[in-house]
């Protein structure tokens, strides 16, 4: 089946990753890199305290830079500039490392994830004039008892990894049937032909359409089960997953990572709309400059 094979492949990634990152929270290693680059914050407009949530947001994910942000007094500009970062670099060795697994190359995913969050801080820092009232939260979370031995730092490392790849199982096996019975249906071909214009003028074919609307409502490992599914099945060029990966790292799980910047009282609207413009006009980029590139070489090759 599938699901379940895809499942186990990504499961191989996400366990082990989730594992060593958790017991290296219980590390000197986590505060040492916040230390390392706490003197670089001015650079955003940020304090050095910013470091944290930065820190856990790319080495864990979401919801750990979140709890960071609550327990610091920062400005609304602060908490934006954080979020915007977070929103294009955040869970780096997961959702790098699953790039691997369908022939994307992983600089190419640290460049453009990093390059992004950069930008985005120094540009918003030199734009926004405003927001220096201290950021309002809502709806804090409860703080998590912290294990004090190694055994149990261990076992929670254990069951953040299981928990990782049941979730993963409970939303790829399902969509995998979806897709299954899409293309029995030839409901697949439908969408796929609806989302031709769309998919062709960001420089792909039709068949990664079910790639892109998967990655950007349900995130990156998931968007890749379905690429992975897509490569085996469907033909999809390296050309063209490399570029439909380069616009789910600018932009997915577009609804999540939106809605849990609410609690931290920041206008969410602009982050959703700067993700998906910055997608687009990347991804335009990226296609042009490539079929340029494929010209000059196809070109080259008729003069030999």
């Amino acid at each position: 089946m599938t699901g379940l094979r895809t499942t186990w492949t990504l499961g191989k990634v996400i366990f082990p990753i989730t594992l060593i990152v958790t017991i290296l929270q219980f590390t000197p290693v986590l505060p040492w890199i916040i230390q390392f680059i706490s003197p670089a914050m001015g650079i955003f407009g940020l304090s050095g305290d910013a470091a944290i949530p930065l820190v856990l947001g790319n080495v864990l994910n979401l919801y750990a830079a979140i709890g960071a942000i609550l327990s610091l007094d920062l400005t609304v500009k602060e908490v934006f500039i954080v979020a915007m970062m977070l929103s294009f670099s955040h869970n780096l060795f997961i959702e790098s490392t699953v790039a691997l697994k369908v022939g994307v190359k992983i600089w190419v995913v640290l460049a453009v994830r990093l390059g992004l969050a950069f930008i985005a801080g120094v540009l918003i820092n030199f734009v926004w004039h405003g927001g220096s009232e201290r950021a309002q939260y809502g709806m804090v979370p409860a703080v998590e008892s912290q294990p004090d031995t190694w055994n149990a730092i261990i076992l929670l490392g254990v069951e953040k990894a299981s928990f990782g790849v049941l979730q993963l199982a409970i939303i790829v096996i399902p969509l995998m049937i979806m897709i299954q019975m899409a293309k029995d249906l030839k409901w697949l071909d439908a969408f796929s032909k609806a989302m031709a214009p769309v998919t062709r003028f960001l420089g792909m074919k039709e068949n990664t359409s079910m790639t892109l609307a998967s990655g950007m409502l349900f995130g990156l490992a998931m968007g890749s089960a379905v690429m992975i599914q897509a490569v085996e099945e469907d033909g999809v060029s390296r050309k063209d997953v490399t570029i439909a990966f380069i616009f789910l790292v600018a932009c997915h799980a577009v609804i999540e990572d939106t809605l849990i910047f609410i609690p931290l009282g920041i206008p969410v609207l602009p982050l959703f709309f700067i993700r998906i413009v910055t997608a687009v006009m990347l991804t335009l980029i990226i296609a042009r400059l490539w079929n340029r590139a494929e010209a000059v070489r196809r070109k080259e090759a008729t003069y030999i």
